[in-house]
């Protein structure tokens, strides 16, 4: 899976992205312009939603469901958004949401 690192990237996805929201998880997907067509997505935690304990327990869900959905999906970036219930929801739940987000964005079938 790769990520996004660049803080310019992580900028042109956030000011150019389209916005879904989930009360799980919050995505900002845009089309992406790196080399090869694959995807990036990146993963953040606002210090709001707790200690890093927190921050980094919600961001590692978010990565198993992120590969639970195959994402990022090719020749997009993303920036998944922990939530407050985040913290408390089962890797299954995060995938079955992502799914939804996805679907809204208009970017997976079914």
């Amino acid at each position: 899976m790769r990520t996004i690192k660049s803080r310019l990237d992580f900028e042109r996805v956030f000011k150019h992205g389209r916005r879904v929201n989930h009360p799980l998880v919050r995505m900002v997907i845009c089309d992406g312009e790196c080399e090869g067509g694959s995807g990036r997505v990146a993963f953040a935690a606002a210090k709001r939603l707790g200690n890093a304990v927190v921050r980094n327990r919600s961001k590692r869900k978010l990565r198993e469901a992120a590969r639970a959905c195959a994402l990022p999906v090719p020749g997009t970036d993303l920036i998944l958004f922990a939530t407050a219930k985040t913290r408390d929801a089962r890797p299954e739940e995060l995938a079955e949401a992502l799914a939804g987000l996805l679907k809204r964005a208009g970017r997976r079938d079914g």
